[in-house]
């Protein structure tokens, strides 16, 4: 099992930055595909970026592409989203996932999930 737990959301002017984190712990790898999704009440749970740690390979939705950056610590097993330039769009409850797997922008490719951070961005 991998448990995951997010941190860094919260409220936040347009324009402005947050840090995500996700720390993992459990059966820890480095073999991951770490990723990050988002969801609004109503829609479907989104991709917004992912880290493959074997290729050290990234990869992002078009809507955050410029805007975010997706990073990891080695040592401590925990994957970073950098959000720079907020928009009130972005607000969402932002969700960490992994999956041995090589990853996708599909939620079902990823077998473990946090329980969420809010991101709230102000117009």
């Amino acid at each position: 099992q991998v448990q995951l737990v997010e941190s860094g959301g919260g409220l936040v002017q347009a324009g402005g930055s947050l840090r995500l984190s996700c720390a993992a712990s459990g059966r820890t790898s480095n073999r991951y595909t770490m990723g990050w999704f988002r969801q609004t009440p109503g829609k479907v749970r989104a991709f917004v970026a992912s880290f493959t740690w074997i290729y050290s390979s990234t990869r992002y939705a078009d809507s955050v592409k410029g805007r975010f950056t997706i990073s990891r610590d080695n040592a401590n097993y925990t994957v970073y989203l950098q959000m720079n330039s907020l928009k009130p769009e972005d607000t969402a409850l932002y969700y960490c996932a992994a999956t041995f797997g090589h990853g996708s922008s599909l939620p079902g490719d990823y077998e473990y999930w946090g329980q969420g951070t809010q991101v709230t961005v102000s117009s």
